[in-house]
């Protein structure tokens, strides 16, 4: 192994120095950064305090074909090294050391900031608390010059002391303490280096098997590993399609983009993650839906006899290649989309299951490209067979198992459009029983979570339906319109007032009271009138002031699932009863959907540009989201508390997960926006998904 590889020794400032002139560069065999800041906080801790943080692992090699480089500044030199392992604890020294923002998972720059107290020698994610006086407010500025930041610190330390000069000791201890602290450039990493006749195929199994002694890589990293090493450029049209799934063409040229970009595969239904858009590839073209099945056959693995076969792995991945170009052709996509649309969802929030819209894309480029289905007839089974895949929770458990059943229904027939849409159409048929609608949704519908995917269809439902906001003109389809959303516009209320129920009828369970059966979309400013009067004092007053007409009023009950001489109902007989009426509305939907009359209507015209929503660190930051806040699933169906912390994380077991999606799937949620999963628990339980809304200004 010695003609492999050697070690040797690279300071801090010769790591930064070469990541920032080029000369380091990272491969595009790995993962994006994804440490929180506190993590990074506990790296510089440690080098400062002398402890070993690991070893690196580079490359030595000059073709630039396989690299990208790290951070978002352009470079000025040709890379020679490439990073194999260590990404993360590289990325983090040139961010805190240079100050220059990196690309984050979501594709976004964000500057690492780390404070530092020389009188305690503490390091802390900048907060309210570190803009005493007391602490540096960003290192950079020791490593930039630690002389002009220790008399900057001692001044402005003075200044808030009113004092003239500090005391001899104090002086002395923070002279010592930045000094110590400038000295971090000079903390040696021990670098493995790999020589330069090592081909890509060893470098990228070094890079599985040393990743897969920490973070246990999914069968997504290894595919696309595997692709950076035999059709690079397969895995980068996914990587940029997936990324420009966030922007608008206008946000991309803003960003120094191709000035030339005139379409994105932008939505208001989903982000896209390059493992996304490799689900839906593979689905296509090598007719897989567990992709361990999948990385497999791309290596040209023979069942049998467990050898590497060459022509296996040729046949395996032009298949591969033909289902990315159709996956990644604009016009298909676009077209998928007035699907989702015609199915009644109107945003991100009402998606419940990301593998229900990635499988039905799959299914329509299959129906359209192999069995030529025509347009509007493909449109309209899609829409029922998206509606039906969500409202029944089709993927919520052994999602790649259900998948691979569906694909395999489609083996075998002729490849016409009537044998298509009878496979699909034989789907629809068996989850959605007439049992179904009448037993299985009610039940379901026993549930606060507004989130989840039976409210979600009553929602969709009534938008198919051209619903009306109760007691309004407004329509429940505009409400919910991605491009006009009317601020404080409507709100859920509830039928039965929440003291009403504490109070007159006993009854204080908040999941109780939180019933989706007894939320009604009404006027913000009817919700304020109505406060928490009895629902036989509020009601009649609320009509008689709206001189809604007996017909419009009839019509309203019933989309809204009001039952007759509810107002006088004992609570649980009322629930019982909305939710027979909230399934009955929803199949009433859901049988539109087959009305070829039906037209969905389009958003607002006038796009409306909405400011970047927080992130999880930031409500935290900003005191939306309190450290040591509960957080609870939303749906109950696990007993699991997870708490936020000071980082700005959430500690489930006691292992921190920076954003909520990976805390639910930590949590055993593949399937789900974290941010609806799970519930802050304040004096109400509150989606994650409703504080993090109220980030857009009024």
């Amino acid at each position: 192994m010695a003609e492999t590889f050697g070690h040797h020794p690279w300071t801090v400032q010769d790591l930064v120095g070469g990541v920032a002139s080029g000369t380091v560069r990272l491969p595009d065999i790995q993962r994006p950064f994804v440490w929180a800041n506190a993590k990074v906080r506990d790296l510089v801790d440690s080098m400062y305090k002398g402890f070993p943080v690991g070893e690196l692992m580079f490359w030595e090699n000059t073709d630039e074909s396989h690299s990208r480089t790290i951070g978002s500044e352009p470079k000025t030199q040709h890379g020679s090294m490439q990073v194999i392992d260590g990404q993360q604890r590289l990325t983090s020294l040139y961010a805190v050391v240079k100050g220059a923002p990196v690309l984050r998972d979501d594709y976004l720059p964000d500057r690492i900031t780390i404070a530092f107290n020389p009188l305690t020698q503490r390091f802390e994610v900048p907060t309210a608390a570190t803009r005493s006086a007391e602490w540096v407010q960003d290192i950079r500025d020791v490593f930039d010059s630690p002389i002009k930041a220790r008399k900057a610190f001692l001044k402005r330390l003075a200044k808030a002391r009113e004092v003239d000069g500090l005391e001899p000791e104090d002086e002395e201890q923070i002279e010592t303490a930045i000094t110590r602290l400038g000295e971090v450039l000079n903390y040696e990493f021990q670098v493995v280096q790999l020589k330069p006749a090592v081909t890509r195929e060893t470098v990228a199994d070094v890079f599985v098997r040393i990743n897969s002694e920490g973070v246990k890589l999914s069968s997504t990293d290894f595919i696309l590993t595997w692709l950076s090493v035999f059709w690079e450029e397969g895995r980068t049209q996914m990587e940029d399609f997936a990324r420009a799934s966030r922007f608008t063409p206008e946000e991309m040229n803003r960003m120094g983009q191709d000035p030339t970009v005139r379409w994105t595969p932008k939505n208001a239904y989903l982000t896209l993650d390059p493992g996304n858009v490799l689900r839906v590839v593979v689905a296509v073209g090598n007719k897989r839906a567990q992709l361990q099945d999948a990385y497999n056959a791309l290596r040209g693995r023979d069942p049998r006899t467990r050898q590497i076969v060459k022509s296996l792995r040729e046949a395996e991945l032009s298949r591969l290649k033909d289902g990315q170009a159709r996956a990644l052709d604009p016009k298909h996509w676009d077209e998928f989309l007035k699907v989702i649309e015609r199915a009644g969802i109107r945003t991100s929030t009402m998606v419940t299951s990301k593998n229900a819209l990635l499988f039905c894309y799959a299914y329509w480029l299959i129906g359209r490209t192999e069995f030529h289905v025509p347009v509007d007839d493909l449109r309209e089974v899609m829409a029922r067979w998206y509606f039906m895949a969500q409202i029944t929770g089709r993927y919520s458990g052994s999602a790649e198992t259900r998948g691979q059943e569906d694909l395999n229904r489609f083996s075998g027939l002729s490849p016409r459009p009537e044998e298509f849409v009878k496979a699909i159409n034989g789907q629809i048929e068996t989850a959605l029983t007439d049992d179904w609608w009448r037993v299985t949704l009610p039940e379901d519908l026993h549930t606060s979570s507004m989130t989840g995917p039976a409210y979600t269809g009553y929602i969709a439902a009534l938008n198919i339906l051209d619903a009306d906001v109760l007691l309004s003109t407004l329509k429940v389809k505009d409400w919910i319109d991605p491009n006009r959303r009317p601020v404080k516009g409507i709100e859920k209320h509830h039928l039965f007032p929440k003291d009403h129920l504490r109070t007159a009828l006993g009854v204080t369970t908040t999941r109780q009271i939180n019933q989706v059966a007894n939320q009604a979309l009404v006027e913000w400013s009817d919700n304020i009138d109505i406060s928490n009067t009895a629902p036989a004092t509020y009601w009649p007053a609320q009509v008689e002031d709206k001189q809604i007409g007996s017909d419009r009023l009839a019509e309203q009950a019933w989309w809204h699932a009001l039952p007759e001489g509810w107002v006088g109902m004992g609570y649980s007989v009322f629930l019982e009863r909305r939710r027979r009426l909230i399934a009955d509305v929803t199949r009433e939907g859901f049988r539109k959907l087959a009305d070829p009359n039906y037209r969905p209507s389009p958003p607002a015209d006038a796009p409306r540009t909405e400011p970047a929503m927080p992130t999880f660190d930031a409500l935290v930051r900003s005191g939306v989201l309190p450290i040591g806040t509960l957080l609870t699933p939303a749906d109950a169906e696990t007993d699991s508390i997870a708490e936020v912390t000071e980082d700005g994380t959430i500690r489930l077991d006691d292992t921190e997960h920076r954003t909520p999606d990976l805390a639910a799937k930590a949590d055993g949620a593949e399937d789900v926006d974290g941010w609806t999963y799970w519930e802050a628990q304040f004096d109400e339980p509150i989606a994650l998904a409703e504080l993090r809304a109220a980030g857009y200004p009024d």
